[in-house]
């Protein structure tokens, strides 16, 4: 699987601000190729990978365990919403732009929790939010990156 520079250099440095332990309950939003979900399966982590475009949840779903990787689940659905019903994660990884963060997804976080989000429309920031309390977060700004659109159902 070939990806562009830029997406290796994008990918690799939202990995690193997880900072991605093993056994690690990680939800995904966007899974795409599947790439990013292979790099956490081998990195130990529990995944959860949410995708919102049926053709690429189709392939990822084929492709990942040809490949020897399996994510606890590859769900077709919408991202913005987050997956409560298995919260909470460790960590949250949004491997699309998003124009402003999903509150469901800071929802769950667990305290000490990790989500790794570039919010912005042409342009994003690379944000990391950090739960530190109920109802409190850290946030820390990484610069300007660039990332296909984050899609939401608006049905």
């Amino acid at each position: 699987m070939m990806l562009p520079l830029t997406e290796h250099r994008n990918l690799f440095f939202q990995t690193e601000l997880l900072q991605v332990k093993k056994g690690n309950k990680i939800l995904e939003i966007g899974t795409g190729s599947g790439y990013q979900t292979a790099v956490l399966c081998q990195l130990g982590a529990k995944v959860y990978s949410i995708e919102r475009q049926l053709e690429l949840f189709k392939k990822a779903s084929l492709f990942l365990p040809k490949l020897g990787y399996r994510a606890k689940k590859l769900i077709f659905g919408d991202g913005y919403k987050g997956l409560q019903e298995e919260a909470p994660f460790d960590s949250i990884i949004v491997t699309a732009g998003a124009p402003f963060v999903p509150k469901p997804l800071l929802n769950q976080l667990k305290i000490g929790g990790r989500l790794v989000i570039p919010v912005g429309e042409t342009v994003q920031i690379m944000t990391l939010f950090i739960r530190t309390e109920e109802r409190e977060f850290e946030q820390h700004e990484f610069g300007e990156f660039r990332f296909v659109p984050l899609l939401e159902d608006k049905n």
